[in-house]
């Protein structure tokens, strides 16, 4: 394997872990406006952040590659709108994406075929990720901060497993 994508991977195995604590602070913003449904939702979603970059962590130490932890920036924590919160996340998700795919890119230029083939299940992990909020920031959009909906919004990410 390249150093190339020893690096690639090491540096997503980060970002998901950033993207964990991204999203802690999202839930944080949502708990502090008492909306712990979608606190909750934030929360399983970090959790679940944080299970992609043990993946890359044991895809790594698989490959006998050595795993580098790196310094994670402040993720923000203060949001104007439930909207505006879950637009940022779905960007979020955008840039993972365009992420796996220029790892996957760069994993296919350097013939690293394991690589490549460990990649999809995170093509289609990125899919439904967006789709989700993508979903959920049509609702937003369309309950315009109208308390009603956002608290059965809230009810309904808040039943999230």
């Amino acid at each position: 394997m390249s150093d190339k994508v020893l690096k690639a991977l090491n540096d997503q195995f980060n970002f998901e872990m950033q993207s964990g604590y991204l999203y802690l602070g999202m839930a944080g913003y949502c708990a502090a406006e008492n909306m712990n449904g979608m606190a909750h939702f934030f929360t399983k979603q970090a959790y679940e952040e944080f299970g992609h970059a043990m993946k890359f962590f044991g895809y790594i130490n698989d490959i006998d590659g050595r795993v580098t932890t790196q310094a994670m920036p402040e993720p923000r924590n203060e949001f104007n709108s439930f909207l505006e919160c879950f637009s940022a996340a779905l960007e979020h998700e955008k840039k993972v994406t365009g992420r796996i795919y220029s790892i996957l890119e760069l994993a296919k230029e350097e013939k690293h075929y394991p690589t490549a083939e460990f990649l999809q299940w995170f093509v289609k992990e990125q899919v439904e990720e967006e789709a989700n909020f993508r979903d959920i920031v049509a609702k937003l959009e369309k309950v315009n901060e109208n308390f009603q909906g956002l608290m059965l919004l809230d009810k309904e990410l808040g039943m999230r497993e």
